[in-house]
């Protein structure tokens, strides 16, 4: 297709000045409905869904819909008895009825908790449990799942669902005509509870992360307006399931705080990047947003039988993207993949922004409004070119889109928040130009014979090889070195495991990278262990090996 030139230019166009000079404020009051979505509903015909379902049913909602349908929805959800600060499970796909409820219960003041459509049963009840829910809203097929567990949770008072089911369940479309049309809603403190999400660590149960109506609602306006360089204008679509809180990023707060129009695919069953990219080349899609995952499926199909004429901005997040998927992204579409770092904890923290060079498998620069250290242990910052936590200031101001806390989780917290930094839990490098290189979760460094190996490092280099599609590398435990790296990897098509396949990829990682990095071991999957937002699962591809290690 050729180099693409982009057709304006973007909201941040001097990273040094905008990072220096740049402040957000926080009000006493704020609510992302009333403050962000509902002035875009002045406009009568502004759209802000574009919906596609899985039969190729459209549905186009404008922001001045929008509002009416959120208003309608939190007013029922107080006249059901619930009052400001109740939490409610929200569990819904890919559909309108998502945005709907999840506005909704923001301006009601209720705390949403948002959940995967793959949560079992026995999830549902940990979620209901654990954070006191009192309602839930919720796919009709989730319905059987609940009934499963709901005897065990006696604080849940209302039940919603899309389609139908028995009483007590209510039916959504009928619920929304439950509340009072001439009830005021109440604007919410910036200290006010708005979201809580469930996110895995590597050890123990899921922790429950708690964001106020400033943190997440407002944190996300920097990464719609600066990382997802969205406009009012533009109509963005991210491939996020909605139960991730990438959605929050993406499809919901990032965009809508500027204006922009979301595009949704229902897409419902296992990724396929055909449909994906036939759908990307029917519609006017200005801005994607993909993980990882779906990149390094998506490079394997042959791009240059397709043609994007609106696409101009692309980007990534989830885990590093590597730098042989941006090239061959960037050569079929004239397009870079701009990668961004964040968490469920967290806005968007670090990127790549289309003012700054994009250095290939680098994280890119602190997010502006954000102080990132790289720091040792004792939470004093590392030397340029030397690996350390990745950290973000806390105090003596709190930056806007940092997480409020882990709830009930003081010694959480306590390992979380050290002195004046908390602590992301992930490692990387700082160059001397001032760019963040990931190094791996702290739990995920390889220490083998001595050295420290990043496993992102080993994973690029043998995504460089045309038989591999996926990699993940590991710690294994080993008599003399103490540990081993072993790699994991899924092939492309045409491509069958062998000794001499093996024999190659170790060559190619030694050819690219120092010697003592290439994996020791190889072993072929047909998929790789994920969580639902795409992360490699290394823990259990390292249990795995424990496991097995125990049976000989």
């Amino acid at each position: 297709m050729g180099e693409k030139s982009q057709t304006s230019a973007p909201n941040m166009q001097n990273y040094e000045e905008t990072y220096r000079s740049f402040q957000i404020g926080v009000p006493e009051l704020y609510n992302f409905g009333f403050d962000a979505v509902d002035r875009w509903a002045a406009d009568p015909a502004k759209l802000a869904l574009y919906w596609i379902g899985d039969d190729g049913t459209e549905r186009q909602i404008t922001f001045a819909e929008m509002k009416k349908l959120s208003d309608a929805f939190a007013r029922a959800l107080l006249a059901s008895g619930l009052t400001k600060g109740d939490r409610v499970l929200l569990v819904i796909g890919r559909v309108p009825e998502w945005f709907i409820s999840l506005l909704g219960m923001l301006k009601a003041g209720i705390v949403a908790v948002p959940g995967t459509t793959q949560l079992a049963p026995k999830d549902l009840l940990y979620r209901f449990q654990t954070a006191h829910c009192k309602a839930a809203v919720v796919d009709s097929d989730i319905v059987s799942r609940i009934e499963n567990v709901r005897r065990e949770c006696p604080e849940l008072k209302l039940l919603v669902c899309l389609g139908t089911a028995s009483a007590p369940w209510q039916q959504f479309q009928g619920f929304l005509s439950n509340g009072d049309s001439q009830l005021k809603l109440e604007r919410t403190k910036s200290s006010d509870d708005a979201l809580i999400y469930f996110s895995s660590g590597t050890t123990g149960a899921p922790k429950m992360v708690l964001h106020t109506h400033a943190s997440y609602p407002l944190g996300h306006h920097l990464t719609g307006r600066f990382w997802l360089d969205l406009r009012p204008e533009d109509l963005h679509w991210n491939l996020s399931d909605t139960g991730w809180a990438k959605a929050a990023w993406s499809s919901f707060f990032g965009p809508w705080s500027q204006g922009a129009c979301v595009f949704v695919a229902q897409m419902t069953g296992k990724f396929q990047p055909a449909p994906m990219l036939r759908m990307l080349q029917k519609y006017p899609i200005t801005t994607l947003c993909a993980p990882p995952t779906a990149y390094r499926v998506i490079v394997q199909e042959n791009l240059r039988d397709y043609r994007f004429p609106r696409l101009r901005h692309c980007v990534s997040a989830g885990e590093p993207l590597n730098p042989e998927v941006i090239e061959t992204w960037k050569q079929a579409t004239g397009l870079t993949i701009y990668d961004g770092y964040g968490q469920t904890e967290t806005a968007c923290l670090i990127g790549n922004f289309r003012c700054l060079p994009v250095k290939p498998g680098a994280m890119g620069k602190p997010m502006p409004g954000f102080e990132i250290g790289i720091i040792d242990d004792g939470g004093d910052e590392m030397p340029v070119g030397k690996e350390g936590h990745i950290a973000v200031r806390a105090k003596p101001n709190r930056p806007v889109g940092l997480f409020r806390e882990y709830l009930d989780a003081r010694d959480l917290n306590a390992t979380a928040f050290r002195g004046d930094w908390y602590i992301t839990g992930d490692r990387a490098v700082r160059d001397s130009d001032g760019y963040l290189w990931f190094v791996g979760r702290a739990d995920d460094v390889i220490i083998t014979a001595g050295y420290r190996v990043g496993p992102f490092e080993v994973e690029s280099a043998l995504i460089e090889h045309p038989a591999v599609v996926e990699a993940a590398a590991v710690a294994k435990s080993d008599a003399i070195r103490g540990h081993i790296i072993k790699a994991y990897v899924v092939l492309a098509p045409n491509y069958t495991p062998s000794e001499e396949l093996v024999h190659q990829l170790q060559e190619h990682v030694k050819s690219l990278t120092a010697p003592y990095k290439y994996p020791r071991e190889i072993e072929f999957l047909q998929d790789l262990p994920k969580t639902i937002s795409g992360k490699i699962l290394r823990r259990e591809l390292r249990d795995r090996d424990r496991t097995a290690s125990r049976e000989k």
